[in-house]
């Protein structure tokens, strides 16, 4: 892939509306930018169209119920005012923040837009209309819009993909110094998405770009041979994040993020915190579920009591890890003549 790329911006597409042929709206714009579609060209889709298109959009003022219906699970989740923010595994396939529903660029109507399902379906719709009508080979790309773990920012992504290759395996090869290439896999599709978004951006109002001089990376039939945008998602043993660092300590602990339970334990807040409510929010969690026994919570340190010793060492190696997830750590003292009850002295990174 040493030659030229461009990127071209489709300009000059209407709003789009519930049962709009994309393949008609993205003609608009190519007619608008005075490109005619080549062998080889990648057409990049904001999923924000095909979400009005295919008229997934909702008018439920509750957003969180919105979200928990386009949820298939909780990964982590934050207090953001008043608010709980979570990441989810999306029913279109990513892990993404609130399910990808958005509320923004909904047009006059409002409401919240959902994500396809079946993004690939999506793109492979396109593709077929498109390459009927130039009679040449492309790629399809339908991007979305998401954060980045260990990144700040967020990003365009291949949420869909059709009639390309999604991943660039370079295992087996050589770098330039001859160095072997063991675990170097580039998600060219999700580069593709990234690129289109520097020429039709959030705020322009251009939901389209054509990318040229890719054509290396296009495949021919059969197309379902090949990966596409769903199997750039990690799955199964592959997907080392299933949960966040504290959502993790607290399933284990008997408290799924998303449910009532995590709600009453309380969610950790996003931004700064006391040390007293994360002590707080640790014997919440610590307590949970827990029949019998006793915490008495101090700004440094926490009493249990329990009916048996054993009971106690369970109530200590619980409120040990609720702990570890709030960035603190418990300092445990020797336990009372009877071993019915213990101080536990809380120290860490906790801002105070």
């Amino acid at each position: 892939m040493t030659a030229p790329i461009t990127i071209t911006p489709l300009t000059g597409i209407p709003e789009v509306c519930e049962g709009d042929d994309l393949a008609d709206v993205l003609q608009v714009g190519l007619d608008h930018a005075g490109v005619r579609l080549l062998d080889g060209d990648v057409v990049v889709v904001s999923s924000k169209i095909a979400s009005k298109a295919l008229g997934l959009v909702t008018h439920d003022p509750d957003k969180d119920r919105v979200v928990r219906g386009e949820t298939e699970y909780v990964v982590a989740e934050r207090s953001v005012g008043d608010r709980v923010t979570q990441i989810v595994r999306a029913k279109a396939g990513p892990i993404m923040a609130a399910a990808g529903v958005d509320g923004s660029n909904t047009g006059a109507r409002g409401g919240w837009l959902l994500l396809p399902h079946d993004p690939d379906g999506v793109c492979e719709q396109v593709h077929d209309a498109l390459v009927e009508r130039h009679g040449v080979r492309v790629g399809v790309v339908l991007s979305d819009t998401a954060g980045r773990a260990w990144r700040v920012g967020q990003v365009d992504f291949a949420l869909g993909a059709h009639g390309l290759r999604v991943l660039d395996d370079l295992r087996g090869g050589s770098d330039a110094d001859g160095k072997p290439l063991e675990v170097t896999t580039r998600a060219v599709a999700d580069e593709i998405a990234a690129a289109a978004d520097l020429a039709k951006g959030k705020v322009s109002a251009v939901p389209a770009a054509v990318l040229r001089g890719l054509s290396g990376i296009l495949v021919d039939e059969p197309l379902e041979s090949h990966p596409r945008g769903r199997d750039l998602v990690r799955t199964g043993p592959g997907d080392w994040f299933g949960y966040g660092r504290v959502e993790a300590v607290r399933a284990a602990l008997g408290i799924e993020p998303g449910t009532p339970a995590a709600v009453a334990v309380g969610v950790a807040p996003a931004g700064a915190d006391t040390r007293l409510e994360a002590v707080s929010r640790a014997v919440r969690a610590a307590m949970h579920g827990v029949e019998s026994g006793t915490a008495d919570v101090g700004r440094l340190s926490v009493t249990l009591g329990a009916d048996s010793p054993y009971e106690l060492g369970q109530l200590v190696t619980r409120l040990r890890a609720a702990l570890w997830c709030e960035w603190l750590v418990a300092d445990v003292a020797p336990p009372s003549p009877d071993g019915l009850s213990v101080v536990v002295h809380v120290s860490g990174t906790h801002p105070a």
